[in-house]
């Protein structure tokens, strides 16, 4: 049993992550920035039978990510996962051009700087697991090449978010700590709208495969989709 904290669980893919971990086993952190979101979405879980535990974390926020640290450090002497899920996605109707600067800020603040400080400030604990493995949801919309127009602020943190895990994984390699990310799709979740192709659950399957799957299988500081490394 690995013990594993996914952050923005308290819907979509985030959700049925935890769910699909839950069910293999696992002990389940996850996090919600609305206590009362999060305690419905542990509440519905409890309801299939899976107990996880929950905590407040607005990953946007310094202060928030730091006390959150705090927290696990304080209950855990170890942590065997992190899926980095918690995101927003605020400027699908505008160009770089004309994208306004607060919302640029905040999407970097919580797609990009929010897992990054989160990932650095878990590491005392992930180093203790001995097979610590970090999960980062990103996006096509990222990948350098399928870039397009559109969505320049969600783009760009991706693009980021993707930099990071590669740089992450050839420096945590030492430290048996696997970093990988992972583009969901376009799935049928809040963010991703009613027009989406892709069921939460195929979503959810890649990044459930890299914190299950057998470490020896697995790539190291790539970007993934549907269980296969794909260029960015």
């Amino acid at each position: 049993m690995s013990r594993i904290l996914v952050t923005g669980a308290n819907g979509g893919i985030g959700l049925e992550i935890a769910r699909e971990l839950a069910q293999k086993g696992n002990e389940v952190l996850i996090t919600s920035r609305d206590l009362a979101k999060g305690k419905d979405a542990q509440s519905k879980l409890g309801d299939e039978g899976l107990a996880v535990t929950l905590f407040k974390l607005d990953v946007g926020s310094e202060p928030s990510v730091e006390e959150l640290a705090e927290q696990l450090a304080t209950e855990y002497t170890y942590l065997d996962g992190l899926v980095n899920n918690a995101g927003v996605f605020q400027d699908q109707h505008t160009s770089l051009e004309n994208v306004q600067m607060d919302v640029f800020r905040q999407t970097l603040e919580t797609n990009f700087y929010g897992p990054l400080l989160l990932i650095r400030n878990l590491l005392p604990l992930l180093r203790k697991s001995g097979d610590a493995r970090v999960v980062n949801l990103s996006s096509g919309l990222g990948a350098l090449n399928e870039m397009g127009g559109g969505y320049p602020s969600y783009r760009i943190s991706k693009t980021a978010m993707n930099a990071m895990t590669a740089i992450f994984g050839a420096e945590l390699s030492k430290d048996a700590i696997q970093v990988n990310a992972v583009c969901p799709g376009w799935v049928q979740t809040d963010m991703g709208g009613a027009g989406a192709t892709r069921t939460v659950e195929q979503g959810a399957d890649t990044p459930v495969w890299l914190m299950t799957e057998e470490r020896r299988l697995l790539p190291q500081g790539k970007f993934l989709r549907d269980r296969q490394v794909i260029d960015w």
